[in-house]
């Protein structure tokens, strides 16, 4: 089994794997319009996380990884409880970026419109306030925005998230004028 991470599961993995492929799946972008309130917001205050948003036209970047057969379970429950507000898994194909292997099935983690944590669309300066002065048990929702975008860069430098580097722009804006 192999699991898809977009999010935070490109550099926050918490979990056993065999081995990992950088890749992308089709038909979604990749969007800060999903609500948090367990990891990097509270209630009342929520943060902003990815989610996929259906788009035909585009496709997301990051990382697949392949679960030990003997491990699946408990990391699945583990991922299940870590992907609590308004995420299911869904099946997609993976294309990975190496252009020998072929491309292979993967769950990944998706919060669909209309689930209770779904903030939906926001103009980038809104989305910025919010991410740049929230927090929750996991750190600044900001630091969730940075170390993606950071991510992201490394893993496929060639590659652009325009939604994703707008709003780390932004962020960045904000925080340097907090100090």
């Amino acid at each position: 089994m192999w699991v898809f991470g977009y999010g935070s599961l490109t550099w926050n993995v918490d979990f056993p794997y065999e081995e990992f492929r950088v890749g992308y799946v089709t038909g979604f972008s990749r969007r800060f319009w999903q609500g948090d309130v367990d990891h990097r917001g509270i209630p009342g205050a929520c943060g902003r996380v990815v989610t996929l948003v259906e788009n035909e036209q585009e496709c997301v970047w990051g990382m697949a990884y392949k679960l030990a057969d003997h491990q699946v379970n408990d990391v699945i429950a583990h991922l299940d409880r870590r992907e609590k507000c308004g995420y299911h898994t869904i099946q997609v194909t993976f294309y990975p970026k190496d252009v020998n292997p072929e491309p292979f099935t993967v769950a990944v983690y998706f919060a669909p419109v209309g689930n209770p944590w779904y903030l939906g669309p926001a103009s980038l300066d809104q989305m910025a306030r919010e991410i740049a002065s929230r927090s929750g048990p996991k750190g600044h929702n900001s630091e969730y925005l940075l170390r993606l975008a950071e991510t992201v860069r490394n893993i496929i430098p060639e590659q652009k998230d325009d939604h994703l580097f707008e709003l780390e722009a932004k962020v960045k804006e904000l925080m340097a004028l907090a100090n």
